[in-house]
C-alpha cells in the first residue's frame, strides 16, 4: 500500500521548488493533494497539468481570509484534512545586516517574518481543527541555517530559527492529537526560493547561482556530493506527513547531506 493511500494533504507554498517536489511524491503515494501557492501563474499551470485530479489554489499564507477560503475549499471536496506541509518560504539573498540600509530593516524583518514565521502560525491555526479530528500531522521547513551561521544572512537565518522552535512549541500544544514536526533542508538543486520584494530581489531565485559555482560550493562542504532534488526530499516529509509515523513529534530532521558534521577536522585518506 502506498505511504499516503487515503490521505488528504495540503501543501503549502507548493507551486514550485521543493514544495512541489514534495506535492509530486504526496500524489505519487496516493494522498489527495492540495496545494496553495500565492503565485497566480504557477497555480494557473499546475490547473492545467494536474486538471481535477488535485485542488490548487492560488492565495497568500500571510492572509486569514486566504487560510479559510483554503479550508473551506477542503471540506467541501474532501470533508477532511490529514496532513499540513509547509514549504513557503524567502531568502534574504545571505546580505550582511551591516550591508542592509537602515530605512529598509523595519519593512525587509516584515517580510522575511511575515512568510517564513507568520504563515506557518496562521496555517497551523486555521487547520488545526480538521488535524485534530483526523489525528493528523503538521511538517514545516526550516533549513540547517537554523544550526549553523552563514546558511543565509541574519534576517533568514532568524526566521528559520523561529520555525525550528515553533515545530517544538506546536508539537507541545497540540499534543496528543496532532503530530508536528520540521524537516530542515541543506542545497537543493533547481531551489526555486526566491529573495525579498524590500530588496528587489522577488525576481531572482537561488537556481539563478552559476550551477558549476554552486555544486562545488556545495561538494566543498558536504559529505555527500550529490547535490539532493526537491523529490529527493519526499520520503521524509511523506512519512512525518502520513499515519505511519506514530513515534515522532516535535523534532526537526536535518537533511544535510552530512554539512553539520564539522567535529570532522579533515577527511584523511
Amino acid at each position: 500500500m502506498p505511504m499516503l493511500d487515503d490521505h488528504v494533504v495540503l501543501v503549502t507554498g507548493g507551486g514550485s521548488g521543493l514544495g512541489l517536489g514534495v506535492a509530486r511524491y504526496c500524489r505519487e503515494q496516493g494522498a489527495e493533494v492540495v496545494i496553495l501557492d500565492v503565485s497566480a501563474a504557477k497555480v494557473a499551470q499546475l490547473q492545467h497539468e494536474w486538471g481535477s485530479e488535485a485542488l490548487v489554489l492560488q492565495g497568500d499564507v500571510t492572509r486569514l481570509a486566504d487560510l479559510r477560503a483554503c479550508r473551506d475549499a477542503i471540506i467541501e471536496r474532501y470533508g477532511r484534512l490529514d496532513a499540513l506541509i509547509g514549504v513557503q518560504g524567502i531568502f534574504d539573498g545571505n546580505l550582511p545586516l551591516r550591508e542592509v540600509a537602515e530605512e529598509r530593516l523595519d519593512s525587509l524583518f516584515d517580510e522575511i517574518m511575515h512568510v517564513n514565521v507568520k504563515g506557518y502560525l496562521l496555517s497551523a491555526r486555521v487547520f488545526a481543527d480538521l488535524l485534530q479530528a483526523s489525528a493528523g500531522a503538521i511538517v514545516l521547513t526550516t533549513s540547517t541555517a537554523a544550526y549553523a551561521a552563514d546558511g543565509g544572512g541574519a534576517f533568514y537565518t532568524a526566521s528559520k530559527g523561529a520555525i525550528r522552535s515553533l515545530v517544538s512549541q506546536l508539537a507541545f500544544e497540540f499534543a496528543p492529537h496532532i503530530r508536528v514536526n520540521g524537516v530542515a533542508p541543506a542545497g537543493i538543486a533547481n531551489s526555486q526560493l526566491a529573495g525579498p520584494s524590500t530588496l528587489g530581489m522577488a525576481e531572482q531565485k537561488q537556481s539563478d547561482i552559476p550551477k558549476d559555482a554552486f555544486l562545488s560550493m556545495f561538494r566543498s562542504i558536504s559529505l555527500l556530493q550529490e547535490l539532493p532534488s526537491a523529490e529527493d526530499h519526499g520520503p521524509l516529509y511523506g512519512f512525518l506527513a502520513s499515519r505511519h509515523n506514530k513515534i515522532m513529534t516535535g523534532q526537526t530532521v536535518v537533511a544535510d547531506q552530512g554539512l553539520l558534521n564539522r567535529t570532522l577536522l579533515t577527511r584523511g585518506a
